[in-house]
């Protein structure tokens, strides 16, 4: 992991020359880790931004709170972390000028849409003579297509979700309140991923540890899509809907997965709904592939929906990765074409507001010839 993170600054290093840009300067989570191969456990919502520095043709630096320094130490391949305090001459404002140095250029890349406030403020008001320009799209292009590495990754992430899958559904029974479901999702899922771990080098830095809120509602609850786990106990007949797309991760990876169940007995119209959502989804598989765009998967997922009465509501797919959500989108207008090695979580939904829905999601890879499932678990109606 560390050496193929290595490998990925040098070609932003190379593309970052190629645009005559100067200085990066990035401080998303899920950017830091795929470049610097460590991520942090405090964010800027406790007030402390870790920074990494990127010049074309001089070593990164990493600007980190001191109390994380010798975890980032032991986890980095970068060799000049530079740690900083809470309060006096070293905060981080200061660290991170020290580390820009006496010669600022005109134009400062950074990730625009996830720059933190603080450090926006920051660099406008102590630099008010260079540009803040955006880098994303260089690093979006960068992480849209995976290396066999980061896909052998992903799969491991899909065997984890589907024992969390494994779990929900054997927890679930009349009377038994959300909440234990969503209980024994995340020790199943902890549990899996520890198998994929050792005690040894970088890999003792990584936690096992499933965690999150999952999205999970069961009965009229299925039509708000976001609820989570509540003390509701489940009736006969409740369809039970669990999203663990905000849980399912290993090494930073992130996949989207979504599965729904029937208590007991399923009704004509939750049946419907639900499969309605199934077919959207593998219409929208069906013509993935090399060579198509992204926009015309979501066109065939909507066609579905409109032969069957409803309107589409959001997007069929999003790319995923080191992050939750990357670029592409599977959606109306997106006209990126697809190529092998991106990997999406591809969704099928319906709601019918106020009294059901019928949901579904996989994540795959695209491949020479198609798309391969990272996710594998049954997708036909199932009754527990």
């Amino acid at each position: 992991m560390l050496e193929e993170a290595r490998t990925r600054t040098a070609t932003f290093q190379m593309r970052l020359k190629r645009a005559g840009i100067e200085l990066a300067i990035l401080t998303d989570e899920s950017s830091i880790a795929y470049l610097a191969g460590f991520w942090g456990y405090l964010g800027v919502e406790f007030g402390r931004p870790t920074v990494l520095v990127v010049r074309p043709k001089a070593a990164p630096i990493v600007i980190t709170p001191s109390m994380e320094s010798e975890m980032v130490g032991g986890m980095t391949w970068i060799a000049d972390v530079r740690p900083w305090e809470d309060a006096g001459a070293n905060r981080w404002e200061r660290a991170l000028e020290r580390a820009i140095g006496p010669h600022v250029p005109d134009t400062i890349a950074v990730e625009s849409a996830l720059l933190p406030a603080i450090v926006r403020r920051f660099l406008e008001e102590t630099f008010p003579g260079s540009r803040l320009n955006d880098v994303s799209p260089i690093l979006d292009e960068m992480r849209a297509i995976k290396s066999p590495g980061e896909i052998a990754v992903m799969r491991q992430a899909g065997e984890i979700a589907a024992a969390m899958m494994v779990a929900a559904r054997a927890a679930m029974a009349p009377g038994v309140p959300e909440y234990e479901i969503a209980l024994a999702v995340i020790d199943a899922g902890t549990r899996k991923a520890a198998g994929f771990l050792s005690d040894r080098g970088w890999e003792s830095f990584v936690s096992p540890m499933i965690h999150n809120l999952p999205i999970l509602q069961s009965g009229r609850a299925t039509a708000m899509v976001h609820r989570r786990a509540s003390v509701k106990p489940l009736a006969i007949g409740d369809p039970v809907y669990l999203c663990l797309c905000n849980m399912v991760t290993l090494k930073h990876y992130r996949l989207g997965f979504d599965r729904q169940f029937f208590v007991g007995e399923v009704g004509d119209e939750a049946a419907r709904v639900y499969e309605i959502a199934v077919a959207a989804q593998q219409a929208a598989l069906s013509v993935l592939g090399p060579g198509i765009r992204a926009e015309e998967a979501a066109g065939a997922a909507n066609e579905v929906y409109r032969a069957n009465g409803f309107a589409p509501g959001y997007r069929t797919g999003r790319s995923i990765g080191v992050a939750y959500l990357e670029a592409p989108e599977l959606k109306e207008g997106d006209t990126t074409v697809l190529r092998p090695g991106m990997t999406f979580a591809v969704d099928g939904g319906v709601t019918v507001t106020g009294r059901l829905g019928g949901r579904i999601g996989d994540s795959v890879v695209v491949t020479e010839d198609g798309f391969d499932y990272l996710t594998d678990f049954p997708r036909e109606i199932t009754v527990v």
